[in-house]
């Protein structure tokens, strides 16, 4: 949902996705003399305003603050013209008062003087109704939130730990799910009895409370079918080899082998891997629905890095993944799986349809639609928003380095290894590049360390992970957004990490949507959440890796020069504040 609005030379304008609502501002130059920043708060059910808090302040009211002292914007204000609202809840009405604040004229900053107020009501979507349900996990373990709310897990005994994200009602799994793993359940548990049906086909499948999920469906009468990652079949030597994911996914399932209704279905035939995360819920024979997205069926696919799972309610799509689905579950040979994925979903038209949900299955002959994923990329005229856990392929990183003047943002996991790849996203300074990290990651997995050259220990708490080893720790999801503001967005989302390998070894499956502006908002407010949290961490690691003391960072500016890179028009401030801004 996008809404607006404007007073005395002030605007905001808010966009909300399930659980975030985004608020930008906006201004005329010549209501700025002595501007200070915004009061953001929120307006209460007997109507009055409850502030919400940041952790800045003016050094000359609060000279010592403690560590993790949090102060009302209202009396030290957001210097900045966006502000993100990342614990909201889903189909809820949020009315937020926008307060501009300027210096008194005694200069004591002590009490600040106020502009108009703004006010701005706004609705969360559901994540219940509708075409398309949408959820992101927390996807920010390391983060001030958690280290305060349970303890730090360095603390904890790992088999105590497991045990709780095990549990799908625990406190810290239901706060790190952030709605995901419900999401999940809820899509299992529609299967009520033997009318219904499920089909999955999955990568890692280990966690227990899906495995249990199934099994009870299973157990009210419905048919379940799941296929899985067993090993490898290595047609040059005409022998299974036993892979990582065969040993632990086979482990996991054991106890529910033989169960009626419930069928396991062994998938060793594929090219490189298995990637899929699927569920089709047939009704009465019929495919109704679908899950997928980039969500693995582990205890850290739900509750360690950001994953979604994207319900869409259309039969024709739950069709075409039924129909994918028959192939996995009689593990098809690969000349099968590729006639079958490029004459069953081909390469997409260069324009879309208007207002449309378009599959695409892997593994495919080629990996052309990199290249038409590149010019989508190349011809936007606003923005390109792009997760990548292993960074960005030289064929795609190509079309990133251009001179059209639009923002780009890539949130990602790793440094793209292709040749030349990082260098091309880079180069474009309408790029912004943002490294998923924890405050004090050096880079090596499972390895922490202070930052006492940024002396962040004055006034935050340690950061921690509860993972020691992997592959990917905070990035995991797999979608690209093209003009998500405007009424034509393009949103490309599920399984696969827009490599080649992807579109012509894995298994995959994706989703083309375009039109669909509800989508778009959930989109793109949870990846300007991650991308916030992340930024800040990157820049603090940057400093104490360089050795650069910020002892002041933790105060805001009194002079009011803070304005300035917000409207200079080469600066990516000012272009920022004009993307998202409405005018004023």
């Amino acid at each position: 949902m996008r809404v607006s609005t404007k007073a005395d030379g002030f605007s905001v304008h808010a966009i909300s996705g399930t659980r975030v609502v985004m608020l930008h501002m906006n201004a005329k130059e010549d209501v700025l003399d002595g501007f200070l920043g915004f009061g953001v708060g929120l307006r209460t059910e007997t109507g009055g305003i409850r502030w919400l808090k940041g952790f800045k302040c003016f050094e000359s009211v609060v000279p010592d603050p403690a560590r993790a002292q949090r102060f009302d914007t209202a009396d030290h204000p957001v210097q900045d013209f966006r502000w993100g609202h990342y614990w909201a809840e889903p189909d809820r009405a949020y009315s937020y008062v926008i307060r501009p604040l300027y210096r008194p004229v005694n200069g004591d900053l002590s009490t600040l003087r106020p502009g108009t107020d703004l006010e701005i009501t706004v609705r969360t979507e559901s994540e219940e109704i509708g075409q398309h349900s949408i959820f992101f996990n927390r996807g920010a373990i390391v983060s001030q939130a958690y280290a305060e709310r349970f303890a730090n897990d360095e603390t904890l005994d790992q088999d105590a730990l497991k045990a709780e994200l095990d549990d799908p009602h625990s406190e810290r799994t239901q706060w790190l799910s952030r709605g995901l793993l419900e999401g999940a359940l809820n899509f299992i548990a529609q299967a009520r009895d033997s009318r219904f049906s499920l089909h999955c086909g999955f990568y890692e499948l280990t966690y227990p409370p899906i495995l249990q999920a199934l099994a009870d469906a299973a157990a009210r009468g419905a048919r379940v079918e799941v296929t899985f990652e067993a090993d490898f079949f290595k047609r040059s030597e005409n022998r299974r080899t036993e892979t990582k994911y065969g040993v632990i996914n086979r482990a996991a399932i054991a106890p529910f082998a033989g169960q009626a209704n419930l069928h396991f279905k062994e998938r060793i035939h594929f090219v490189a891997i298995t990637h899929n995360k699927f569920m089709v819920l047939k009704e009465n024979g019929h495919p109704v629905q679908v899950w997928t997205g980039s969500t693995n069926i582990t205890a850290s696919g739900f509750c360690g890095q950001s994953n979604t799972g994207h319900v869409v309610r259309d039969e024709g799509v739950a069709q075409a993944y039924s129909d994918y689905f028959d192939l996995l579950a009689r593990d098809a040979q690969r000349e099968e799986m590729r006639a079958f994925t490029e004459a069953r979903t081909p390469p997409p038209q260069e324009e879309l349809p208007e207002n449309s949900i378009t599959p695409l299955f892997s593994p495919r002959k080629g990996s052309s639609e990199l290249d038409w994923y590149g010019r989508k990329i190349e011809q936007a005229r606003q923005t390109v928003i792009l997760t990548s856990a292993f960074g960005v392929t030289t064929r795609l990183a190509k079309y990133f380095d251009n001179d059209r003047d639009y923002l780009r943002y890539i949130l990602m996991e790793q440094r793209s290894r292709g040749a030349g790849a990082q260098e091309m996203i880079e180069r474009d300074r309408d790029t912004r590049i943002v490294f998923g990290q924890g405050l004090g990651f050096t880079g090596s997995l499972g390895h922490w360390r202070k930052v006492p050259g940024f002396k962040l220990e004055q006034w935050m708490w340690r950061e921690h992970h509860f993972r020691s080893s992997g592959h990917v720790f905070f990035v995991h999801t797999k979608y690209m957004g093209i003009d998500v503001l405007t009424d034509e967005p393009m949103v490309f989302t599920g399984s696969a990490n827009f490599s080649p390998g992807s579109l012509s070894s894995n298994d995959e499956n994706m989703l083309l949507i375009r039109g669909n502006t509800r989508v778009s908002d959930v989109y793109l407010t949870e990846f300007f959440r991650l991308l916030n949290h992340f930024y800040f961490r990157q820049v603090a690691n940057r400093k104490a890796r360089d050795g650069h003391s910020d002892p002041r960072i933790r105060f805001l500016d009194e002079t009011g020069d803070w304005v300035r890179g917000h409207f200079q028009s080469d600066f990516y401030r000012s272009k920022r504040r004009e993307l998202f801004g409405v005018a004023p």
